[in-house]
């Protein structure tokens, strides 16, 4: 398991992306299917925080991540 919250939540949201059918968000991807831009656009914003950023906690409640 990952050693910090980003990184649990990283791994999360890679897993439902592969879950819902989709590709990470550094792969092309012709699909148009909402929730998986949700979950591509959630990815980068948790990409593009710093550590101690907020998003980092709305994410984890958000997907239930521990």
């Amino acid at each position: 398991m990952a050693d910090s919250l980003k990184a649990r939540v990283r791994e999360k949201l890679l897993r439902q992306i592969t879950e819902d059918g989709g590709k990470p968000a550094d792969e092309e991807d012709d699909d148009n299917d909402p929730r998986l831009i949700t979950l591509e656009s959630d990815l980068a914003a948790l990409d593009a925080a710093e550590d101690d950023d907020p998003v980092i906690e709305d994410l984890a409640g958000r997907y239930w991540v521990p």
